[in-house]
């Protein structure tokens, strides 16, 4: 992973660190204008602006995900989830599968699960693994919002109807994710290793054509 994340950018992960930089520009200006909270929102979505560079993820799933998170982190700080209706949906409908797709990666890096799903592994388990993990972070998100409203600042909104869309509008952008992996989990870096899919592949193929010696 570190030198996934030392790696000199090239190609298409140019806008991806062009994304994370916007992301440093942004923690300054709200570390200079900006209330307290509003800097620990900045500072959790650096967090994940990072990742992906450390798991070595395809270019446009980073660059997605960190926009996202940019994203969501100044419409939070603009307080735009109270003033226009309805905007936290499609925010929930984008973070929450991007955030399912990379935490599906990671998992797989660690070991934890699978690797992109090869002729061995059906792609339905991982579209279901990926849409449960969009699913917990959701939860997750939930009970922080209420955390935050409960003994942060109470101008979080937190509500019964809006909890419930959040979670249900997560939930299918997770999905949507999963069953987007083959693709959003492509290995970034091909000179390192074999992807997983072509790996897999080749494995089956050579099965398949190689002669079996008489017994």
């Amino acid at each position: 992973m570190i030198e996934s994340f030392l790696r000199p950018p090239a190609g298409a992960l140019l806008v991806a660190d062009a994304v994370r930089l916007l992301g440093v520009m942004s923690v300054v200006a709200v570390l200079l204008w900006w209330s307290p909270v509003d800097v620990a929102v900045f500072a959790l979505s650096m967090i994940g602006l990072v990742l992906p560079r450390f798991l070595g993820v395809r270019p446009a799933l980073d660059a997605a995900f960190g926009l996202a998170l940019v994203v969501a982190a100044w419409f939070s700080v603009l307080g735009l989830y109270v003033s226009v209706p309805l905007v936290d949906l499609p925010v929930h409908l984008v973070l929450n599968g991007l955030v399912a797709a990379v935490a599906y990666v990671l998992l797989a890096r660690v070991g934890v699960l699978p690797e992109t799903p090869d002729v061995a592994r059906p792609r339905l388990g991982v579209a279901v693994v990926t849409t449960a993990l969009g699913v917990v972070g959701g939860v997750l998100w939930e009970f922080g919002e209420w955390a935050g409203h409960t003994f942060i600042d109470d101008a979080i909104f937190v509500g019964y109807t809006d909890t419930l869309g959040d979670l249900a509008i997560g939930a299918l952008g997770s999905l949507l994710a999963g069953a987007a992996m083959p693709y959003l989990a492509a290995h970034q870096w091909r000179s390192q290793r074999e992807p997983p899919v072509v790996a897999s592949l080749d494995r089956w193929t050579t099965t398949r054509t190689t002669p079996q010696t008489p017994r």
